[in-house]
């Protein structure tokens, strides 16, 4: 066997081992506040940031930039770089969303400033968690519509255009203001994702044992961390999207893959049955503790006499400043993740396009 060739097999079989590694370990390990919650959201971006500079190595290091310019890359290729930019709108919307469940964040704080520690809970604290209980409710209710009613500023989205058109000025190829800047407001995140997945065929045959294979990974990888962050944060018109991603059995790294989305599937139907403002884990339990609060509030009388409603209504605030807590210290550190992935799609596509470039050029014959 060509000794470059047996180096080649080792990469690819490296590359699928780490994508199998990661994601296996998002199944099996979801950590104690659970799948879908704030810190695994960290965890799942952090591996496709991981998947995405090993793949890089595997697809550019050590190569013949002719090799991108062949089939069946020649075709796959432009449609990974397509999806990169689709993957962009997403980021922007779920940076959005992040925001938006910062402002859900504040209004809890309200709450439990309003009523933790009261002994006795008097009027004027029980109105003013009222207050923002009701903010907050209507707040989740918008959501709930899968983002058609959801408000954003207008035409502000995106993480600065000199953060995205810093690293590709002086390229000519890449124009990221008319790419994925700014995202309209009929924009769908659902229609989004259908998108990314279209057309995806899995390599076979010849091709699983060159580099389409890791294309193909990377591809796979790209839409499940986008549709899991959709499913997960509030985002703009999520009515439609797929509860499941037909992913290949027959490849060792797609059972963590297909394990979780089964899960999150499972999940989706779940709550979509009595509204939800995402799935994410921490908003799931404030919707709850809200209800339950607001039903205090509006049978409130001064005094409360029955001791077991004090202890309930104590124990829910407590748990609702547990959530808070949970929130203030990953939302920031998520959305600072999420930029990350933004920053560094960019940074790769247009690395990538620079490459196929000067591919292009060397193949070109000689006049």
């Amino acid at each position: 066997m060509d000794p470059n060739h047996e180096l080649e097999l080792e990469d690819l079989e490296l590359f699928q081992r780490n994508v199998s590694d990661r994601f296996a370990d998002l199944l099996d390990h979801p950590g104690d506040n659970g799948l879908l919650s704030i810190s695994w959201l960290r965890k799942l971006v952090d591996a496709f940031l991981c998947c995405e500079a090993k793949f890089k190595v595997v697809l550019i290091m050590g190569r013949e930039p002719t090799q991108l310019t062949k089939p069946p890359l020649d075709r796959l290729m432009p449609e990974l770089l397509d999806r990169a930019v689709k993957a962009l709108d997403i980021c922007n919307a779920v940076s959005v969303g992040v925001e938006s469940v910062r402002h859900c964040q504040r209004l809890a704080e309200i709450t439990v400033a309003a009523l933790e520690n009261q002994n006795p809970i008097g009027d004027g604290q029980v109105k003013r968690a009222r207050k923002a209980l009701g903010a907050l409710v209507a707040s989740l209710e918008e959501k709930d519509h899968g983002g058609s009613h959801y408000k954003t500023p207008e035409r502000s989205w995106s993480f600065g255009r000199r953060g995205a058109t810093a690293a590709v000025k002086d390229r000519p190829t890449a124009t990221f203001r008319s790419l994925s800047m700014i995202v309209g407001k009929n924009w769908s995140a659902a229609k989004q994702i259908h998108a990314m997945w279209a057309n995806l065929v899995a390599p076979r045959g010849a091709e699983l044992n060159g580099l389409a294979l890791p294309v193909y990974i990377m591809n796979v990888v790209m839409v499940f961390v986008m549709w899991a962050l959709v499913a997960a944060v509030p985002c703009q018109d999520r009515v439609g999207l797929p509860l499941h991603i037909q992913i290949p059995r027959q490849f060792a790294w797609a059972h963590s893959l297909n394990g979780l989305q089964e899960k999150i599937g499972e999940e989706w139907k779940k709550k979509e049955k009595k509204g939800s403002a995402g799935l994410l884990e921490e908003m799931q339990k404030m919707e709850k503790l809200s209800q339950g609060l607001i039903e205090f509030a509006d049978g409130f009388q001064f005094p409360v006499e029955e001791e077991g409603k004090l202890e309930e209504v104590a124990a829910q605030v407590k748990e609702m400043a547990e959530v808070c807590r949970r929130m203030d210290e990953g939302l920031v550190p998520l959305q600072q993740q999420i930029r990350d992935v933004f920053h560094q799609a960019v940074r790769s596509r247009s690395e990538m396009m620079e490459l196929l470039e000067h591919a292009g050029k060397i193949s070109q014959p000689m006049m």
